[in-house]
């Protein structure tokens, strides 16, 4: 008996404890939320009146907009380079046979591991020599590096569970690899994809150390919050935040929903 009251004691310690740590980490979202709709001509909580002008402060402004295109352009190329790469690695791994398949996963696992900055600068150092430096296509080359790991790891885990006499059964029958991965392979993993390409498509466009080394003269909007941190104090950046706040806290709810639909979330479980 004394043993089930501690063991009840300690799931309640736990459970509260999770609950603080999570209000925690959400008390800075409640705090810029408000702050975005207010009238305040300077930060200030809370909010003295509402109001949408800081809002329409970003969406009037040309070099915000301007920002938020980069930002879209390099994160679509980006998110699709790597779902595209990421998803034909994936199938080599999971299907292939042959030497030195666990380094190539780990090594597909390292940008997720070390710190941006390394990266960072490797990038930096490279694409200063073959003239990439400060140029769109150079920054989409690196987002795409970083977020092809995250199309690698969750197609790796779909592919795994993915009966493969299907594609047996359609290679006797005479069709080519390219055949059996568009027409037999993709519309199986329609939701897996579909959640690998928003990870991606987060990763980018949310990624700051990266941009700040090589994007040179453009912006994007987290590289333009963070220079404009630097210069000064703009109410504009907490509806910023929140905008961004409000788009990731939906592509992890679309993602979980897409998971679940296809039965990932339990294999990673698992």
């Amino acid at each position: 008996m004394n043993a089930m009251r501690s063991t009840s004691l300690s799931r309640r310690l736990v459970g509260a404890l999770a609950v603080a740590t999570l209000l925690f980490i959400c008390l800075p979202v409640a705090i810029v939320v408000p702050m975005s709709f207010s009238a305040a001509t300077s930060l200030e909580f809370p909010p003295p009146a509402f109001s949408l002008r800081w809002y329409d402060s970003f969406f009037s402004d040309l070099r915000w907009m301007q920002a938020l295109r980069n930002s879209i352009v390099v994160a679509l190329a980006s998110s699709l380079a790597a779902l595209l790469l990421g998803s034909l690695a994936a199938y080599g791994l999971v299907r292939g046979v042959f030497r030195g398949r666990a380094s190539i996963e780990l090594n597909f696992a390292v940008p997720m591991v070390i710190p941006h900055i390394i990266t960072a600068i490797a990038l930096y150092i490279a694409f200063a020599r073959i003239g990439l430096l400060g140029s769109l296509f150079g920054l989409i080359v690196a987002h795409t590096v970083l977020a092809a790991p995250y199309v690698v790891l969750v197609m790796s885990v779909a592919l795994g569970e993915l009966d493969p006499r299907i594609e047996q059964v359609a290679y006797t029958l005479g069709a080519r690899w390219p055949t059996v991965l568009l027409k037999i392979v993709a519309p199986n993993l329609v939701p897996s994809l579909v959640a690998a390409w928003i990870f991606a498509f987060i990763v980018s466009f949310d990624e700051i150390t990266v941009t700040v080394f090589l994007a040179g003269a453009n912006d994007t909007v987290p590289k333009r919050m963070f220079t404009q941190l630097l210069e000064r104090v703009d109410p504009t950046i907490t509806a910023i935040a929140t905008l961004l706040i409000v788009i990731s806290v939906a592509s992890v709810a679309v993602i979980a929903w897409l998971m679940k639909r296809s039965g990932l979330l339990a294999r990673i479980q698992r």
